[in-house]
């Protein structure tokens, strides 16, 4: 017989998890491995990564998945290898082999490689690949791409802010370009990887993806599932970057106890604030997140809030969630 399997206790756990997600997991398997080691109730992230590419993943958890979007429309910056000479169905090592061109080297002068980098800088169309999880018809695009059916995708806008090739050609059964590429989001880094090999002669396909860093987030800040899984309980979570972690880039707006009140029931508020697009709200006492928001014409307009509980849990610093009591100052 089986042993019954121990039920994890779940409780609400409030902040960013900022994840150096590892090759081979998708996204939300991350995700769910994280939410599982923190014993959490409610979590998301914040962009998906492939399986084949690691490195940068806030995952966001409680009252932070209300400001989860924020990250998802910030931009990226990313390391990649593309291997000249060969294309795959994929765009990646994952496909099968479609065509194979020998590479010369001699083509690939630093002036060949300036002229590209120069091409795929600025405002682009791209095609999305057949082996992405964008919907058709209620189906990913990789379903049809598995049964060897192609369907027509309309190119979507995207912008490559920074982009820089290097040409790696040590081993000569190998030549490839390393690109570093600040870009919006949306933009597929496999798609510019073929792109650039296209553009060069030899066609491309992507052997190495890492995110280096997304809206500011570096991956030097960053926490592996192994160092998470090897620590105790405790630690776990002092890895959380509290809710207004993902709001650097709001205006900070603090109101007095009466006013936090009012906002956080949905209420408008009148100040002498300059008009501003993204503004994060916080009460003076106690000092304590509210929300965001944003200001026209002297008004400050709730966008999203976080509740009252949220707000004491965040306050008290622990995750066990409270029956009873009342943020009375707020």
């Amino acid at each position: 017989m089986h042993s019954p399997r121990t039920r994890v206790q779940r409780r609400p756990v409030h902040g960013v998890l900022l994840l150096d997600k590892p090759l081979g997991l998708s996204s939300n398997d991350a995700l769910q491995k994280a939410k599982w080691l923190l014993r959490a109730e409610k979590a998301g992230h914040t962009g998906t990564l492939d399986p084949l590419a690691s490195g940068v993943l806030p995952l966001c958890f409680g009252a932070a998945t209300k400001f989860s979007q924020l990250q998802l429309d910030a931009p990226k910056t990313y390391e990649a290898v593309a291997l000249l000479g060969v294309t795959t169905t994929t765009g990646d090592a994952e496909g099968d082999e479609v065509e194979r061109r020998p590479v010369v080297l001699g083509e690939l002068t630093p002036e060949r490689l300036a002229a590209v980098q120069q091409q795929f800088t600025g405002p682009l169309q791209q095609v999305p690949p057949m082996y992405s999880a964008l919907k058709k018809d209620g189906k990913a695009l990789y379903e049809y791409a598995r049964a060897g059916i192609e369907v027509d995708r309309p190119a979507r806008d995207v912008v490559i802010h920074s982009l820089s090739l290097t040409l790696l050609a040590d081993n000569p059964d190998a030549i490839a370009v390393k690109m570093v590429v600040q870009c919006s989001k949306g933009t597929y880094i496999r798609t510019l990887g073929e792109d650039v090999g296209a553009a060069l002669g030899f066609g491309a396909h992507l052997t190495f993806l890492r995110r280096i860093d997304t809206g500011g987030i570096g991956v030097e800040r960053c926490v592996t599932l192994a160092q998470l899984e090897a620590m105790e309980e405790g630690e776990r979570l002092a890895q959380l970057e509290p809710p207004e972690s993902l709001l650097a880039q709001h205006v900070r707006v603090t109101l007095d106890s009466e006013n936090a009140a009012r906002f956080l029931s949905g209420v408008r508020r009148r100040g002498t604030w300059p008009d501003a697009g993204a503004v994060a709200v916080f009460g003076d006492n106690p000092p304590a997140l509210l929300g965001v928001g944003h200001i026209v014409g002297g008004e400050l307009v709730p966008d999203r809030l976080l509740s009252p509980l949220e707000i004491q849990q965040i306050l008290e610093g622990t995750p066990h969630l409270q029956a009873s009591g009342t943020l009375e100052k707020l």
